[in-house]
């Protein structure tokens, strides 16, 4: 395959079975993706589909049952949680619906934490450059309880793009905000995406919002059902 449609994410016969009360439960099916670097995915479906589930597994935080899962050059299926770890730190960023903050630590420590956590130097000052260009150089010292329910999701983008990962995973970031707080936060988001040249997977119930996306796959039963592939991707 030429080098500059390799898939970051390449995903091969996902299978995914997790214990319950009344015995095993199926929750992905023989998944098969692929996810060309620096593009961008939109992932709908109806709630229980094995959304929130498929990037669990691409992050490394949920263990596949079977079949192979290849994200940024590692086979996730071989690491152990060390490994994993690492994995995270360098390669992954993730923005979730409830924002996952610490609360007692500030915007400039939330956001320079997963450097710190990785042994980076001036991780104060990029997280600090970082937040400053998501509109927050005022916030820098503010607690998360300080601050509205935008300004915590924008904490969250800094936090997830100050490594610059090669893989942003986006779990209905606009979840718990207004319209038009969710509106100016993903502007923000796909803004950041494009020019980092990031690869974005994005979990929406909002179609629309998929529609941003170069590509959006339908998700039902724990299996990708129908791919629509719309118009334009990184060149």
């Amino acid at each position: 395959m030429d080098a500059s449609t390799f898939p970051l994410v390449h995903v091969r016969g996902l299978t995914l079975t997790l214990p319950s009360a009344s015995g095993p439960v199926k929750i992905l099916s023989g998944i098969d993706l692929d996810i060309v670097s620096g593009h961008s995915v939109g992932l709908v479906g109806p709630s229980g589909s094995g959304k929130t589930s498929l990037l669990m597994v691409l992050a490394g935080l949920e263990r596949a049952t079977a079949g192979t899962v290849h994200v940024a050059g590692q086979d996730l299926t071989r690491l152990d949680e060390d490994a994993l770890a690492r994995f995270r730190r360098q390669s992954v960023g993730i923005v979730f619906q409830n924002f996952h903050l610490i609360p007692t630590m500030t915007a400039l420590e939330n956001v320079a934490l997963p450097l710190e956590l990785a042994g980076a130097r001036h991780a104060s000052a990029r997280a600090e450059t970082c937040l400053r260009a998501v509109g927050l150089g005022h916030r820098l010292t503010h607690l998360p309880g300080m601050l509205s329910g935008g300004e915590q999701q924008r904490v969250a983008v800094a936090r997830a793009f100050v490594a610059e990962p090669r893989l942003l995973l986006a779990d209905e970031p606009t979840g718990n905000l207004d319209v038009a707080t969710g509106a100016a936060v993903m502007d923000l988001l796909f803004d950041m995406q494009a020019r980092l040249g990031t690869t974005l997977l994005l979990i929406t119930h909002d179609l629309g919002l998929a529609a941003r996306c170069g590509r959006v796959l339908r998700m039902k039963d724990g299996r990708i059902e129908t791919a629509q592939q719309p118009a334009r991707q990184p060149a």
